[in-house]
């Protein structure tokens, strides 16, 4: 009972908000309207039902007339029949759209919001966040609406059959066991015996596959990054000539996937067993019961046809359970995914650094910053400093030290930390890291972002693309590309700096933002920066002595082993 309250609270959390939502009036209104037209179905069920013993009694009687008469009533069911077949799949599936719209909308903006994602990703806590966002929603909204009307349904089947089932069952003699008396609606005890213990079964023989189903669809999504990783870094792997470790990656990743796909299937396999033997007894065990009554005359073919008919359907309403184990185990499993991705995104360090913008500040500066590693380790302990406006700083230090790190604070999305980070308010402010993040879409789009709202002209972009280097790409602006793909590193670092030639910050951060530039075009591309953007302040992080020349100070983050990094101020970085 505990585990049965626990689903139905996972599942109510996870539903009940978009019919708490802006669109509940119409979320209700498709919902009633799909529970309506299952309980029509149910109707259209017990008018079949009561025509099937008329039919079947016209044929026994060798009435014609009436005969006749039947075909034409089962053709207005018929067409029923077809007309709710229809609506069906048209309410359900509309309502399951919108409510995957809602619901990605939702979990994009939480991932996005306070930079989920970029924790989860530091963090490693939960594992493929996009696979849970754009299929697990999808399930949610398909398996609970196939569950749900499937209950409602099975429940109008239940009430409905049951009634007709105790009218013409009849009652049993407990003569045969030596007992004077009779069990009234026998049928219904058998029904209810039947279904119960058949339940009971099919929970021992298929529980397995909740976990089972949560594991596949993590290897699935495992097996899939690493496709998808393949093709990301093409280049890198046949430079090294790293196939084979690849392939033997591949491999064994599908190998992973390939042993819980078959545990999966004897899994299904023994409940779809069971499951098939259970329903064709099912099929027989009616006639078994009523054929002693029909063949003393007690009752007619269509009486003892139409009983069948009620005993399959309580039957099958009763054994909902039984039918669906397998979609409420993938709904368990998708339910914990979701349920593990809100909690990763609704999750936040310990420690937090403040990033807030002053008014009346000339300079960018942190107070009491404390930086350190996803698994503890203190990387910068209790820092304050200064960057003043107008004098460009390049800050160096051994690899390992912690500078990007502390790039990352400084923009604001390491959350591992303590401390305060201060910029002047209204300032704009842009960070360049090494590797540059290059949208796929027109190059016209690639240079504005993430300035979606630039007033910057097509002349104003191929100007800054020609003082990056960039002079091939001036008539490509409205090429659509994955630009990633298409630029190599050196490119995409300077593509970046005529964002920031477009961009116009107050403020530029550059990580190593020209490591992947020769000498002579990194120099050329700085003097353009300070050219250009001459009331713009540049930070730089770097390791070339080149770099100097270009800076008015330099401070250096020294890290010994066993110690804690701290910043100094060295010197003046130009002559």
């Amino acid at each position: 009972m505990k585990r049965v309250g626990s689903y139905l609270g996972d599942w109510r959390r996870l539903v009940m908000p978009y019919f708490r939502s802006e669109e509940r009036w119409i979320a209700w209104s498709l919902l009633i309207g799909a529970i309506v037209l299952t309980l029509s179905a149910v109707a259209v069920d017990v008018a079949y039902n009561e025509w099937s013993r008329r039919f079947f009694d016209t044929l026994q009687n060798k009435d014609e007339a009436g005969f006749w008469q039947e075909m034409i009533n089962f053709s207005w069911i018929a067409g029923l029949t077809i007309a709710f077949a229809i609506a069906r799949g048209l309410v359900s599936p509309y309502l399951r759209l919108r409510w995957r719209r809602w619901l990605t909308g939702r979990y994009l903006a939480h991932w996005l919001d306070g930079r989920g994602y970029y924790r989860i990703e530091l963090e490693r806590k939960i594992d493929n966040a996009d696979q849970r966002i754009a299929e697990d929603l999808e399930r949610l909204g398909l398996y609970t609406m196939q569950l749900l009307l499937g209950v409602i349904g099975a429940t109008a089947t239940l009430v409905s059959f049951l009634f007709i089932l105790w009218q013409l069952s009849g009652s049993l003699s407990l003569a045969f066991v030596g007992i004077d008396g009779a069990v009234p609606g026998y049928m219904v005890w058998v029904a209810l015996i039947y279904a119960f213990v058949g339940t009971y079964l099919a929970n021992m023989v298929g529980r397995r596959l909740i976990p089972l189903n949560f594991a596949q669809q993590a290897l699935e999504a495992n097996f899939r990054f690493s496709l998808v990783r393949v093709r990301e870094n093409a280049e890198g792997i046949a430079l090294y000539r790293g196939e084979p470790a690849e392939q033997t990656n591949l491999v064994e990743r599908f190998q992973a996937v390939f042993m819980n796909g078959w545990r999966v299937l004897v899994t299904s396999l023994q409940l779809n067993f069971y499951q098939t033997g259970y329903a064709q007894i099912a099929i027989i065990f009616p006639y078994l019961v009523t054929g002693p009554r029909f063949f003393e005359g007690a009752i007619t073919l269509g009486v003892m046809t139409q009983t069948a008919q009620a005993f399959g359907q309580v039957q099958t309403a009763l054994s909902f359970f039984i039918d669906n184990y397998a979609t409420l185990a993938e709904l368990r499993a998708v339910m914990d995914r979701l349920n593990g991705l809100h909690a990763a995104i609704e999750q936040r360090p310990a420690t937090t650094i403040d990033v807030a913008a002053e008014q009346g500040r000339a300079d960018v500066g942190a107070d009491g910053l404390t930086l350190s590693l996803p698994n503890g380790q203190a990387l910068l302990s209790d820092t304050s400093f200064a960057l003043p406006r107008g004098r460009s700083t390049l800050i160096t230090g051994a690899s390992g030290s912690g500078k990007s790190t502390l790039f990352r604070a400084l923009a604001g999305i390491w959350p591992f930390g303590d401390g305060h980070v201060r910029v002047p308010a209204g300032a704009r402010v842009l960070f360049l890291p090494q590797k540059p993040y290059i949208p796929i879409g027109t190059l016209r789009a690639a240079v504005k972002y993430p300035d979606e709202s630039s007033a910057a002209s097509d002349a104003d972009i191929a100007a800054a693309l020609e003082a990056a280097r960039l002079s091939p790409l001036v008539g490509r602006l409205d090429e659509v590309a994955h630009w990633t793909y298409v630029l190599s590193g050196g490119e995409q670092q300077r593509l970046a700096v005529a964002r920031a030639l477009v961009f116009k910050p107050d403020w530029l951060f550059l990580d190593e933002a020209t490591a992947s530039l020769d000498e002579p075009t990194e120099a050329a591309i700085y003097s353009e920066l300070k050219r250009q953007l001459p009331n713009t302040t540049i930070v730089s992080i770097g390791h070339r002595p080149s770099l100097r020349q270009w800076h008015e100070r330099e401070v250096v983050l020294r890290r010994t082993s066993g110690e804690v990094g701290r910043l100094l101020e060295v010197k003046a970085a130009t002559a």
